[in-house]
């Protein structure tokens, strides 16, 4: 049974095959039209762009916020939390 098992050839391809479309989403996101690349996927893109900006900004004013509200305090002042 180990011989048969040894003979046997592994395969790493899939039982089905699939398309392979990679050179046609490089034309589409390589050619000039004025839109951003990360914005060329659509409307989920756009989605996607716009929320990870908008949690960026917000936790940089959140940063600042505490960093300002931990300067101003003096050091015998507990933690509210």
């Amino acid at each position: 049974s180990l011989r048969q098992l040894s003979r046997r050839t592994i395969s790493t391809a899939s039982r089905r095959q699939f398309e392979n479309r990679v050179p046609e989403k490089q034309k589409f996101f390589q050619e000039d039209n004025g839109i951003p690349v990360h914005l060329k996927g659509g409307v989920m893109d756009a989605l996607l762009y716009r929320v990870t900006m908008g949690l960026t900004g917000f936790g940089k004013a959140n940063t600042h916020m505490w960093m300002l509200w931990y300067s101003f305090q003096p050091a015998n002042v507990k933690i509210p939390f």
